[in-house]
């Protein structure tokens, strides 16, 4: 194995990402298994989507259209994510057009994560503290709208890469064509552009970190202080503990370009030793993360755990379960 085109001294450790493997048994074995775990996982989000769309009372209640829009978001990214894993694995190179539609597509539900757990902890903040106020606050209209908002938040940072990008280019359309290894810092042509996401990457989990801190001692108070309804308000409490905890896992990934140079520096110029940490930092840090949502929210949920299991083992016979959402 070697890196390569360039030194180790030449080249800034972005670019030293793409290395020539001899495909062997345990390199086919890899490559299955972080492809088949997301696969896996974008069928249980699908079969979670099909149970939420078999009851309307799912699609009118806020929450389950957050959870929804969740499944969807993470289904797409760990789509998108496995197709470059492909493409970085053969290694392949792309159209530079193509590659920044994928790293469009794949910043945007990446960030869309965290801003989906904030909206989700402050509609669990608005039912315990306002419940007589829920129902006019959160409503599936406003609900959509602000989903609207997110996807705006979530493309703002990357959507400025691109504008710059096409002026650019402008001077030279061609190279839109040219064929690169995708990789997201393959299309940065100014150093302020990647000061600039990383300020953006900070706003975007302090601003959710408070929120959901914030709601979930609001929750906590509420808890204890109401005399009636305290399962109602301790449940609310667990499930904005799991926001943070689903947080805490996407800050994670976050750190995974920062992890991976450690284990590069950790693996001493040993490509093979590096590739085996790189895949375990990819599978553990970038994908896992990502398929803890049906398991965290949906399976967790009485409502639709019963809908969940019909459809997972094709109907098997049995009549189709009553919802009871509260």
């Amino acid at each position: 194995m070697a890196v390569a085109n360039g030194t180790i001294t030449e080249m800034s450790f972005l670019y030293q990402q793409i290395f020539k493997i001899d495909f062997d048994a345990g390199i086919h074995t890899r490559i299955s298994l972080a492809v088949l775990i997301p696969l896996f996982f974008i069928f249980v989000n699908g079969v979670m989507l099909f149970a939420l769309r078999s009851k309307s009372v799912f699609y009118e209640t806020p929450r389950y259209i957050l959870f929804g829009h969740m499944l969807i978001n993470d289904s797409v990214l760990l789509s998108v994510t496995t197709i470059m894993y492909i493409l970085a694995s053969i290694p392949m190179q792309i159209t530079k057009a193509l590659c920044a539609l994928f790293v469009f597509i794949s910043h945007c539900t990446f960030r869309n994560s965290p801003l989906t757990l904030a909206v989700m902890s402050l509609e669990r903040y608005v039912a315990i503290c306002f419940p007589l106020r829920h129902c006019n606050i959160a409503t599936p209209r406003r609900t959509n709208i602000i989903l609207g908002f997110i996807w705006i938040l979530s493309s703002l940072n990357i959507a400025i890469d691109i504008i710059y990008l096409v002026l650019v280019l402008i001077v030279n359309p061609s190279s839109l064509s040219d064929n690169i290894f995708c990789t997201y810092e393959k299309l940065f042509v100014a150093k302020w552009q990647m000061d600039k996401a990383q300020g953006f990457e900070i706003f975007y989990f302090v601003s959710v970190a408070l929120i959901i801190i914030f709601t979930y001692i609001r929750i906590m108070i509420t808890a204890r202080s109401v005399t009636s309804d305290k399962d109602s308000a301790k449940k609310a409490l667990r499930t904005v503990l799991l926001h943070l905890i689903q947080l805490c896992l996407c800050l994670t990934t976050f750190l995974y370009a920062t992890i991976e140079k450690a284990l590069y520096m950790m693996s001493g110029n040993n490509p093979p030793f590096f590739l085996t940490l790189r895949y375990l930092n990819y599978i553990t840090v970038l994908i896992l993360p990502r398929c803890l949502s049906p398991l965290i929210y949906g399976v967790r949920d009485k409502a639709l755990l019963p809908l969940f299991k019909y459809y997972f083992c094709y109907c098997s016979g049995r009549a189709r379960p009553s919802v009871n959402v509260h």
